[in-house]
């Protein structure tokens, strides 16, 4: 089916555990970022725009890197997210720095997305297959919402914890994602490590790889301006995606689709990950799977 479907890349995060620009850190052999491979993933499965989501700090830099490369494969624009990008009647407060969390992120794309869309994190690989069984969601569908999950196994780093978003599912449709915020080898903490609980290493886990209908814009305006009347003084509070999501679900309004890649996840959470991530996608790009990149 021919329909327009685009992709939302989260890229203004500030990157604080890695120290710096993480998402323009070159990976390839011929200085390509993580960013490449995802565009030409999705292009390849049949998204036909890409929105940027930056801060305008670093505009510059990001468009010498990424968008003078990307502009040449696929239609792409740029949004910006800031702290005081606000709805109206709400004022940032002047000590805040941390963004608003990847709800906002989205919703700063309103004005420019008017399709089916996926959101995706601009640190994180997430291989073919995910892209090409969101593609053919997002052009078959018309109501629900889907999310590509991926096995916690395949999303582990040997080089500290991770969060994650453990994921209940009933009948192949989300019930609830539940952020586990220190996971070590299948196994997570609630207590800064004292005590450890199990994971079964196929659990389905989120990585933010989430599909849409532009309704979602509505319904993430609404639940903005909810959260700032509760939370808009509380310097490290984020709006996030899953909370629209599980309120949609809890509610009926939604059912989200869950989709499973089975491939291994690849990102740079921390500096000594770089390594195992040129690695692993330079030996994609030598068995032939981005040719042309």
């Amino acid at each position: 089916m021919n329909k327009d479907i685009t992709l939302v890349v989260m890229a203004a995060g500030m990157g604080s555990r890695f120290g710096g620009l993480k998402q323009i850190e070159p990976i390839g052999k011929n200085g390509e970022i993580l960013i490449d491979f995802s565009i030409y993933d999705a292009v390849k499965a049949g998204f036909n725009k890409v929105v940027f989501v930056i801060k305008h700090s670093i505009e510059k830099d990001f468009k010498a890197v990424v968008g003078k490369r990307i502009e040449k494969m696929v239609k792409t624009e740029y949004v910006f997210q800031e702290n005081d990008v606000l709805p109206d009647g709400f004022v940032c407060p002047a000590d805040r720095v941390k963004p608003w969390g990847t709800a906002h992120a989205v919703l700063c794309c309103r004005d420019v997305v008017k399709e089916p869309f996926a959101v995706i994190n601009a640190d994180d690989y997430y291989g073919q297959s995910a892209y090409k069984q969101m593609a053919d969601f997002l052009k078959s569908n018309d109501k629900d919402y889907c999310m590509v999950g991926f096995r916690l196994v395949n999303t582990l780093t040997d080089n500290g914890s991770v969060s994650r978003g453990v994921c209940e599912i009933k009948d192949g449709e989300l019930v609830s994602v539940t952020e586990r915020t220190k996971i070590v080898d299948c196994k997570y903490s609630e207590d800064n490590g004292a005590t450890w609980t199990a994971l079964k290493p196929d659990t389905v886990v989120s990585m933010n790889l989430w599909g849409f209908m532009p309704d979602l814009f509505d319904y993430a305006a609404d639940g903005f301006v909810d959260f700032l009347r509760e939370k808009i003084n509380v310097p490290k509070s984020e709006y996030f995606l899953p909370s629209i999501v599980s309120k949609l679900i809890e509610t009926g309004e939604k059912k989200v689709k869950v989709l499973v890649a089975e491939d291994k996840w690849y990102g740079v959470t921390y500096k000594e990950d770089k390594q195992d991530v040129c690695a692993a996608l330079n030996k994609m790009v030598d068995d032939g799977l981005y040719e042309g990149l």
